[in-house]
């Protein structure tokens, strides 16, 4: 049962002048005081956003660490990595006569195989829209908690469950799947195929099944809390673009994850039951076996279908986050607001139009790839509104360059610099010599995956006091910011000069490629670099464990002098988010600078000027 009043409630409760008294003790009764029933198994959704952001920094550190292991073996293929082996076990295979240890190829290609699915689904899915769609869209709208607190858990847990089972299959004694992280069949529909395409196999698709579950508990809250639990005065052109974004990104989740399912079960029938939809004409160590009919690129249209969506629910909540991060912190409101809005939706429309461009090599039609390729590049034009709209909020404003403001600015700088390389990929002719090598990697490690998690460090540096009260460590965040930055920057910059010349993407080493042996020093470069970014990364969760109990304490309610809602709430909120009626709105959510004050919060009413200015409009 929903324990939220419903808005006819909340309007009563103001109209007639109560206190929320029912509200605070129907829930000092409901919600237990123990551990288990307010951290655990908890409905309060922002102790939910805290479970989901734990997890997704515990998966981002084994997905990191992950990326470190293969690059040693890139970088620094004849060195021994023997003092792995107490870690990694087996998967260190000794020379009895020199000692030396080498990665073993069948596991490198597991460690490339889970990072990705770990840093895609795990850290910058659940992780990140998770974390901040569960923290903000109450607070930000004037809700007490989601439309059902119930499945807000579920969603939660059901997150829990397929991190427990992908854990799980790193451990099995075949290994866990190395396929890659996009699964294509034949290698994913085959468990003779290779030792990864057994048991690690089964457990990955179990695992991301439970995702997708999760994802859609969480996406029918979210859009339910949003068009339903809005507070008095809160219109839909009232809101933040942080819950646009959010809202937004649950609707494409909504339409697009299930797809994914249904290819997942046509590839665990295939595997499993014997039938043909991906797979024919194939022969196992010269035998044929009796698969007719199928064809893998099915397979293919049904993952990127969601794939590409993907890289917008990835990165439309980040988009949310720096939009508020930069207003804030420049001190201005956002420019082009409802222009921002129309381009959030833009791109979440054409997002499910352009999948095929992930598929130019796998024999479209050259006339279809056309249709592809225009609509892929007409995407440019709504992100370019995004990118103007960002660069002239900050022109002329009052910044403040802290921690939350320079992730934002990162954003921004990754975000054109890494999409202005997807008008290359974008294009069929140019795909056909830059396809599967490391400009992809370049490209994407960029745009979606460096640049999403610069929005989601801007989220957790400024919405730390928020969560815990607490202030985290200004100087250990700069720190993290610069090297981050410049290192991400000199991890994929010069992988893009290796894609141009042909280098391809997963090869266990390129030094007995005479083609390739001559970029040796390249990527002896790469891997150092991602060493020392990989160390800023343990430097944050460092700064963050410890500003949890130890940070500045934050001693008012609004130390960003911000204007939307989550800022009227307690330091330390209880289940209910606020302790008596919640506050109505009156005004949009970035009035800073306006009348000669720095800011308005939304819930001041209009004055008569600005009703007259309106009623003129």
């Amino acid at each position: 049962m929903s324990l939220v009043k419903t808005f006819d409630e909340e309007v009563l409760i103001e109209e007639q002048g109560f206190d929320d008294h029912f509200h605070e003790h129907h829930h000092e009764d409901k919600y237990k005081s123990s551990f288990i029933f307010k951290y655990i198994f908890s409905l309060d959704h922002k102790i939910i956003a805290r479970q989901f952001l734990f997890t997704g920094i515990f998966w981002a550190l084994i997905g990191a660490a992950m990326s470190v292991i293969f690059r040693l073996q890139l970088g620094f293929p004849d060195e021994s990595v023997a003092w792995l082996k107490p870690f990694l076990g087996r998967w260190i295979m000794i020379n009895e006569e020199t000692g030396m240890g080498t990665l073993d190829p069948q596991f490198y290609y597991a460690l490339v195989t889970m990072h990705g699915t770990i840093i895609v689904f795990f850290v910058l899915t659940a992780g990140l829209s998770g974390t901040f769609s569960n923290l903000l869209i109450p607070l930000q709208i004037g809700a007490r908690d989601m439309a059902s607190p119930l499945l807000n858990m579920l969603s939660y847990w059901f997150f829990f469950l397929a991190g427990v089972v992908m854990f799980f299959s790193l451990f099995l004694s075949t290994g866990p799947f190395s396929g890659g992280w996009v699964a294509y069949p034949p290698l994913s529909a085959l468990p003779q195929a290779s030792s990864g395409s057994g048991a690690g196999m089964t457990l990955w698709l179990v695992s991301l099944t439970f995702f997708v579950v999760s994802v859609l508990l969480g996406g029918i809250n979210y859009i339910t809390t949003v068009l339903n639990l809005r507070t008095k005065g809160m219109s839909l052109w009232k809101m933040p673009l942080t819950i646009w974004s959010f809202f937004i990104t649950a609707i494409i989740g909504l339409l697009s994850f299930p797809v994914l399912v249904s290819g997942f079960f046509l590839l665990m029938s295939d595997r499993s039951l014997g039938t043909s939809f991906y797979l024919s004409d194939i022969f196992i160590n010269g035998q044929a076996l009796d698969y007719v009919g199928g064809s893998p690129i099915l397979y293919q249209h049904l993952f990127w279908f969601l794939g590409h969506p993907e890289v917008y629910i990835i990165i439309l909540p980040a988009m949310g986050i720096v939009s508020e991060v930069l207003s804030v912190h420049a001190r201005k409101p956002i420019f082009g607001y409802k222009a921002m809005v129309y381009s959030i939706a833009s791109i979440a429309f054409l997002s499910f139009i352009v999948w095929a461009h992930h598929m130019f090599m796998s024999g479209v039609n050259p006339f279809i790839s056309n249709f592809f390729v225009v609509f892929t590049l007409i995407i440019a034009v709504p992100s370019a509104v995004k990118v103007f709209n960002w660069i002239t909020t900050l022109w002329g404003g009052s910044i403040r360059l802290n921690s939350p403001m320079l992730f934002a600015i990162g954003f921004v700088s990754l975000f054109i610099s890494g999409g202005l390389t997807g008008i290359f990929l974008g294009n069929s002719a140019l795909d056909i010599q830059l396809h599967d090598t490391y400009f992809v990697v370049a490209h994407f490690h960029i745009v979606m995956g460096v640049a999403a998690f610069f929005g989601m460090f801007a989220g957790i540096y400024h919405w730390f006091p928020k969560m815990f009260g607490r202030f985290m460590n200004e100087t250990l965040g700069r720190i993290h910011f610069w090297i981050t930055l410049i290192g991400a920057y000199m991890i994929f910059w010069p992988m893009h000069y290796l894609g141009m010349a042909g280098v391809p993407r997963r090869y266990y080493r390129f030094d007995s490629f005479d083609a390739f042996g001559q970029f040796t020093t390249m990527n002896e470069f790469i891997t150092i670099a991602a060493i020392i970014v990989f160390f800023a990364q343990v430097l944050f969760v460092v700064n963050f464990i410890w500003s949890i109990n130890h940070g500045k304490e934050q001693t008012t309610k609004n130390p960003w002098l911000a204007t939307t809602l989550e800022w009227t709430t307690p330091i330390k909120a209880g289940h209910g988010n606020w302790e008596g009626n919640i506050p109505t709105v009156h005004r949009w959510a970035y009035d800073y600078g306006k009348d000669g004050e720095d800011y308005i919060p939304q819930y001041i009413p209009l004055t008569e000027k600005e009703k007259a200015e309106i009623d003129n409009h």
